[in-house]
């Protein structure tokens, strides 16, 4: 590895390791290195910023702390992959009919191709003529309708799913962000409340307009915490359930 230089301009105010903390977020966000890869060791970043290896452990103490990274000992570093998609049914409580527990399929009904309400644009800190990916989905159990979805993403960061045929939608749609578009979730900010089910909404779900659901709203972002996915997902709140522990 040879000598290089930061792969965008480093704020000269903050202290080296904690520019070199930033470049390599910048590196990771842009998929040099993809979720469980170990990243370059300790000497090889040292040569390749010409830094020395404590202040390069000293960025990668930061990134571990933050979440980004993770050491194994013995191993090496690697990126964390968290891993969102399962975490909406820590919500719902979802059972076959022999009262097995299950994870719902998915099925996309609609994708369009529109500028986002200035709520969703602000929220993926979008400009005002740019155009974004909405898709429709549910998410199904034995072929009834559980939860409804509206997801927005830029396009200009999504563009494979413009174009993909609908029934190539997987159920889990990180990991199809991370194949088709290089684009990794990192961290997200979930906010849960309960409104009455619209017409539309009630349909999807079978139950009465004006029904209590479960509005799980999340933004969710890249390793270097740019937003890039808005999501809303509603489900009848008799299947909802809220479980911490308390220590």
């Amino acid at each position: 590895m040879t000598t290089a230089s930061f792969a965008s301009r480093p704020d000269d105010r903050l202290p080296r390791y904690q520019q070199l903390r930033d470049d390599l977020v910048s590196r990771i966000a842009a998929g040099e290195w993809a979720p469980e890869e170990a990243i370059a060791t300790e000497a090889e970043l040292g040569q390749f910023y010409n830094v020395s290896t404590g202040t390069v452990r000293k960025a990668i103490d930061l990134l571990v702390s933050d979440g980004v990274l993770t050491r194994t000992q013995g191993k090496g570093t690697f990126v964390r992959r968290p891993r969102f998609d399962s975490s909406l049914f820590r919500f719902f409580r979802f059972v076959s009919r022999d009262g097995q527990p299950v994870l719902p399929t998915a099925r996309v009904l609609k994708r369009e191709i529109v500028k986002p309400n200035e709520e969703i644009r602000d929220a993926l800190r979008m400009k005002v003529s740019e155009k974004a990916i909405h898709l429709s989905r549910v998410r199904m159990i034995e072929r009834r309708t559980v939860l409804a979805e509206e997801i927005w993403l830029p396009r200009a960061r999504f563009e494979a799913l413009a174009t993909l045929p609908l029934d190539q939608f997987e159920d889990l749609l990180y990991p199809l962000y991370e194949r088709l578009c290089k684009q990794m979730v990192a961290s997200a900010t979930e906010i849960l409340r309960v409104e009455q089910a619209t017409a539309e909404t009630a349909t999807l779900l079978s139950i009465k307009t004006g029904s209590p659901v479960i509005l799980v709203h999340r933004v969710a972002s890249d390793f270097a915490g740019a937003p890039f996915e808005w999501r809303s997902t509603r489900g009848a709140a008799d299947t909802f359930q809220y479980q911490v522990d308390i220590r």
